[in-house]
């Protein structure tokens, strides 16, 4: 069986090792796997994600061109150079990639300008330009006024939307009404070459048949009609970055569409993205050194690594509990083995016995007298020890299912105990055995419970020391409040690794002394006993030296 016990073990130890080199081998190769998705998840990124810091980078020439810009409509064409400074003021304020602004307060007639754009029997032209912006100085130059004599050339931006209204003015269906979409887009220029927005102001929708009306010289001479129109320059060096991933990109700066890098080391990793609208020539150029994106990896790598590492730790304890339950289950096993294999053995001597007396009996023709009594009391005394060995277990299960209730009687300790050294000592002659009472007579308790518990210690007592030295001191105290009983041997004594064990149920010491007659439950009976009395036993020993038992019971006097 020892060897069975063994090889179970060494199963188990495989089968346990294997599971566990079968998991690390997974788990290192989760790892691997989890920080190549999570190196190529960041290298995706570092592409992708450009877009996004476009997109932040990008919100306050979105707002200035959709929102700020049309505002100038508002004003039909109405617009004075005060005004127009404070508006101006107001966009530089919040937008600082304007750099200048160059305000043209326009006329349109039905008769030749002398500075500006004759088309289609319109005339479009200042009556004076002011310039805003970084570096003038005053605040505003009036840079024309129709006033002056000289000849002055408006500039191609102003040429270029006056061009653009006369020609959708021709093209104009006045039954129709024209989308904000198609004003917005035929009333502004985006010169991304320059960087300029120019603006023209939206003429009403009357104006404009008004407009249509010179073009066709219905209205001859027209009134004069005021318009605005606004040329935006723009800096995009002074867009402001907006780095939404400043773990993934180290640096981010704004270059030229056809910037070509002189350092091209493989240290570091770029990618690129235009910039849209006026700012179409430059790109936003995003750089980051290896090590720089190693660190990011490694940040979006460890929480992975640590549900790996959780999950890991949770196989190896499922491990552990099951290579602890397998050795609990080989251990419940070869109890269960040994007691059926003792208790059948505690059954089978007696039983033997019975049968050969009963034999001899019916097998001889007469008895005498003598042997009458000898078959009789042979089989009384086995009949005792079947009937106690059953008693024993019954009462055991008894006890350990609460089955049974506790008697309460005064019992005299001293005559307790002098009856039942009485009845050990007349079974063994050579069972030496003491006793000291201090500080109490008689107590409460149930005499039958506390008859099995001495009996079973002072059997252990007996059983398990040398011919020589088969002595038994019995103590009982009264201390603090409670009962304090020692049984000290002079015994074998047990091995301080098999002290936890002695009161489980089926256990048994290996030893010399208990090879045969011992289902392992004498002790396990002791401990139900004591906790049914709502008591406490333990146990302390040296191996070559002795034991000693120690009860704590309730004192009832």
């Amino acid at each position: 069986m020892a060897l069975d016990k063994k090889s179970s073990y060494r199963k188990n130890f495989s089968l346990g090792v294997t599971f566990i080199i079968l998991i690390s081998v997974l788990f290192i190769l989760s790892l691997f796997l989890a920080f190549n998705y999570s190196k190529k998840s960041i290298e995706n990124d570092f592409v992708s994600e450009k877009v996004n810091v476009l997109e932040q980078s990008i919100k306050p020439y979105n707002d200035f061109f959709q929102n700020k810009m049309p505002e100038i409509s508002y004003y039909n064409g109405f617009l004075d150079s005060s005004t127009a400074s404070k508006f101006v003021d107001t966009v530089m304020l919040k937008y600082p990639f304007i750099s200048k602004v160059t305000f043209y307060d326009t006329e349109v007639k039905n008769v030749p300008v002398k500075d500006g754009i004759n088309a289609n029997h319109l005339g479009i032209g200042p009556k004076s330009i002011y310039q805003f912006g970084k570096g003038v100085k005053p605040d505003s130059i009036k840079l024309y006024s129709e006033d002056d004599t000289r000849s002055f050339n408006v500039g191609s931006d102003f040429n270029a939307i006056a061009i653009k209204l006369a020609t959708f003015v021709e093209d104009l269906d006045t039954t129709s009404v024209p989308t904000q979409e198609e004003l917005f887009t035929n009333f502004s220029i985006v010169n991304s070459n320059e960087n300029k927005i120019t603006y023209l102001n939206i003429p009403r929708r009357e104006d404009l048949r008004i407009y249509k009306d010179m073009i066709r010289r219905k209205l001859n001479p027209a009134p004069v009609y005021p318009q605005d129109v606004m040329v935006f320059k723009l800096d995009a060096h002074q867009i402001k970055i907006v780095n939404t991933r400043p773990l993934l990109y180290q640096t981010i700066r704004i270059e030229p569409l056809t910037y070509d890098p002189i350092d091209t080391s493989d240290e570091n990793i770029t990618t690129e993205i235009a910039l849209p609208g006026a700012f179409s020539d430059f790109k936003f150029y995003l750089i980051s050194s290896k090590s720089y994106i190693k660190k990011e990896i490694f940040i979006y790598f460890m929480p992975i690594a640590l549900v790996l590492l959780l999950v890991y730790g949770v196989l190896l304890l499922v491990a552990f509990l099951i290579y602890r339950n397998l050795n609990i289950n080989s251990k419940m096993f070869k109890l269960q083995y040994d007691f059926v294999n003792n208790l059948t053995h505690e059954f089978k001597t007696p039983v033997s016995v019975i049968k050969i007396a009963g034999n001899n009996i019916k097998s001889a023709p007469a008895l005498t007298q003598r042997e009458q009594q000898l078959y009789g009391k042979i089989l009384d005394e086995e009949a005792d020890k079947l009937n106690g060995l059953m008693n024993k277990l019954l009462a055991f299960t008894q006890i350990e299912n609460k089955a049974i209730k506790l008697n309460h009687e005064e019992v005299n300790i001293v005559d307790f105990i002098e009856s039942t050294i009485e009845s050990h000592t007349l079974k063994h002659p050579d069972f030496k055995m003491t006793y000291e009472v201090v500080g109490f007579k008689t107590f409460i308790t149930d005499p039958v419970l506390l008859g099995s518990l001495f009996d079973n210690l002072a059997e252990n007592a007996y059983k398990y020391s040398k011919p020589d030295q088969k002595k038994l001191h019995i103590s009982a105290k009264l201390i603090k409040g409670v009962l304090v009983f020692r049984f000290t041997d002079k015994g074998i004594g047990i091995a301080s690794s098999e002290l936890n064990n002695i009161f489980k149920k089926f256990f048994r010491i290996q030893n010399e002394y208990n090879q045969m007659g011992s289902v392992g439950l004498g002790l396990a009976f002791c401990k139900e006993l004591v906790n049914f009395m709502e008591g406490e036993i333990t146990v302390k020993s040296k191996v070559g030296s002795g034991t000693e038992f120690k009860i704590v019971l309730p004192y009832n006097s």
